[in-house]
């Protein structure tokens, strides 16, 4: 969130103020009839995994296709209508017979063979997916679901070509992360695990894993906790609010950086208000437990430095797409795991290192 204080005790307020209307509405709905209760919660994608899939840079519609089918079984899952499962499994199971070689076709020659192999053991799991359905089981449903999702994911990822877009050139001089990276944080409550989204977010993301990588989150506090909203670190200790570029000698700033399904590239230091995009919503939204932001300065929206933020996602408070964090700050990547970790941490903890498991190939210094 903000680096200042006014910006937090607005949104502290307004976080107090939704309670009290969820306690409000909870009243009222226990007193409708049950048919109100039975009102759909909205389709917003809330599953990090399926978050960073649909936020590739990539054109496969048939593979999307398959990927999405699969996403949605979660409905009928949850309803325990096991007839319309086994239904959806059969036809994906067909999509991916009938579609196979067009798939394929979206390879080039040095990955196709890692592809074939892949849609051939999303065949098996498709079948292994099948059998749940007949057992009507949902732990092994869920399970074997996911074991499809991510061979589609890793199948996916191959399509990734080269970094889609150039960076403005007013940007030259900082840290970029071209991909995707994995960062560990090791926290006094034990770890957790996030995928940082360098092709959506570069800059901010960059700006991040070079911190992560030069050491500087080890051994800093959080320094502002709100239940069911954020935890923030990233403040060093002394009178800086961010980090310092030993070379400059100044803080080291990073724009607000936010990108638009259907857009090229991201918009720089504007939020949605000021472009008039409403409605809009941001290819990394703010839509699950653990999603990571950028904080700035109530007053300009480019002078984040190293101060982040862990987006505490409560469907009741903070709905998706109804959160007023979207398009005013920047999303950079996900917790994918140490869920269990992140609802333990309070303002008393802190982060004890912080390191990048993966990716750290796609960082470059500056251009």
């Amino acid at each position: 969130m903000a680096r200042g204080q006014s910006s937090w005790a607005i949104y502290s307020t307004w976080v107090s103020w939704c309670a009290r209307v969820a306690c409000l509405i909870l009243v009222v709905l226990l007193a409708a009839p049950a048919s109100w209760a039975a009102l759909p919660q909205g389709n917003a994608v809330t599953d990090p995994a399926a978050l960073l899939r649909n936020a590739l840079p990539i054109q496969a519609p048939d593979l999307q296709d398959l990927q999405h089918r699969l996403e949605a079984t979660s409905d009928d899952l949850r309803a325990k209508r096991w007839t319309a499962l086994s239904s959806a499994v059969r036809r994906c199971s067909s999509l991916l017979s009938t579609r196979k070689e067009a798939i394929l076709e979206r390879f080039d020659t040095p990955s196709k063979a890692e592809a074939s192999a892949l849609l051939e053991q999303l065949e098996g799991q498709l079948q292994v997916l099948a059998a749940t359905t007949e057992s009507q089981e949902r732990d092994p449903f869920l399970a074997a679901r996911r074991e499809a999702l991510n061979s589609i994911g890793q199948a996916e990822d191959l399509l990734v070509g080269p970094f889609p877009y150039e960076i403005p050139a007013e940007f030259a001089e900082l840290p970029r992360l071209l991909g995707r990276a994995t960062v560990q944080l090791t926290t006094t409550k034990g770890e957790l695990t996030a995928v940082v989204d360098g092709y959506n977010a570069p800059l901010t993301a960059g700006a991040f894993v070079d911190l992560v990588q030069r050491g500087f989150y080890d051994g800093l506090p959080f320094i502002r906790a709100e239940d069911f909203y954020v935890l923030q670190t990233g403040d060093p200790a002394g009178p800086n609010d961010g980090y310092i570029d030993p070379k400059t000698k100044t803080e080291r700033q990073v724009p607000l950086e936010i990108k638009v399904p259907g857009q090229s590239e991201p918009f720089y230091n504007q939020t949605f208000e000021d472009l008039g995009m409403f409605k809009a919503a941001p290819e990394l939204p703010f839509s699950t437990k653990g999603t990571l932001g950028w904080a700035h300065s109530d007053e300009v929206l480019n002078d984040g430095s190293s101060q982040f933020f862990l987006f505490l996602f409560e469907p009741e408070l903070t709905p998706a797409g109804l959160n007023l964090i979207d398009g005013r700050y920047a999303a950079f990547g996900y917790v994918v795991d140490g869920f269990d970790v992140l609802e333990e941490l309070t303002a008393d903890d802190g982060i004890v290192k912080a390191r990048v498991l993966s990716g750290s190939e796609n960082l470059e210094p500056h251009s």
